[in-house]
Formats: structure tokens, sequence, C-alpha cells
């Protein structure tokens, strides 16, 4: 006679880590900060991209889509930061709206929102671009703003590392 287990099947995580993907490199970078905290902290991670339709004025751009844009995007950039080792809880999704809005909408009950320092567009000696600026300041969740010199691949001694005393 066959065994029957009655311990209770583990349920999928409740809590949501939300990742802005921009296709930049520190998008890459926050996505795999992500895998890191949703691991130790049992959550799903949902990777986002925003994508609206240009304003134009005189001309047109009728073979560009921008929605088709923002999912290759987020496809590539998914690949790139996990290759085949994808986390089992990934989701992700593409809405219309601007970056900020549409991170900002999807932090409500968030875990953490997590966003690379500057993305594909701005200034590039910006401390923080105009995106992970806003969100910073309004997110409805804690926020963490990854920066190149965050370590590519986090772990907790990374993680934890005491700042150098001052003298």
């Amino acid at each position: 006679m066959a065994s029957v287990s009655t311990s209770p099947r583990p349920a999928a995580p409740t809590q949501r880590i939300v990742v802005g993907v921009d296709g930049s490199a520190q998008s890459e970078l926050a996505l795999r900060w992500a895998a890191w905290i949703a691991a130790a902290s049992d959550a799903t991670i949902e990777a986002v991209a925003a994508w609206r339709y240009p304003i134009t004025i005189g001309w047109a751009m009728p073979d560009w889509d921008p929605k088709a844009y923002a999912e290759k995007t987020l496809r590539t950039a998914v690949a790139a930061a996990y290759g085949d080792a994808k986390p089992s809880h990934l989701k992700s999704w593409v809405r219309e709206g601007s970056p900020a809005e549409v991170l900002l909408h999807a932090s409500d009950g968030a875990l953490m929102l997590i966003l690379g320092s500057r993305g594909m567009g701005g200034f590039k000696g910006l401390l923080l671009g105009s995106v992970s600026a806003h969100c910073a300041e309004h997110a409805n969740c804690p926020v963490l703003i990854v920066h190149e010199q965050t370590p590519r691949n986090p772990e907790p001694a990374a993680a934890v590392e005491p700042a150098p005393a001052r003298r």
C-alpha cells in the first residue's frame, strides 16, 4: 500500500519584489539583486517594463511598435540577467505609461522596488536618473537603487560589508 503524505504542499510566495527594466546594464544588475533578495525572503519577482507612444510633430514612425520593443527589451534583459537559471517565481509584464508612474503603481503592496540608478536615457554624469529619483521619493515600499559599483553577483558578505572608517 502506498503511503500518502499529509504534509501541506509549499505555497507560492505571497510577497513581491518589483524590478524596473529598461534594457540598461543596471536594470540587468537590478534583476540579479532581485533574485538574491527573493530567494532570501521567499518572494516573487515581477520584472516590469513601461512603454509609451512617442510624441511626434510632423513625422511618423509607422514601422515602430513601442509595446513590442518594450516586450523584447524585457525578454532580452531577463535572459541576460539569468541565462538558463531563471528564478522559479519570476513574472514579467509591460504596461503603457511613463516608467515612473507604472513602477509607482506596481510598488503598491510590494516588499521592495529595485531599480538601476540610471537607465537608458539621461545624462551620464547624474548620480540618479529621473525615474529612480522619483520612485525613491514616492514609492509605496522600500526602494533599492543599484549602481555600477554594486557587486554583480550579490552575496550576503558583499551586501553587509561595513563601510571603511572615516578619519
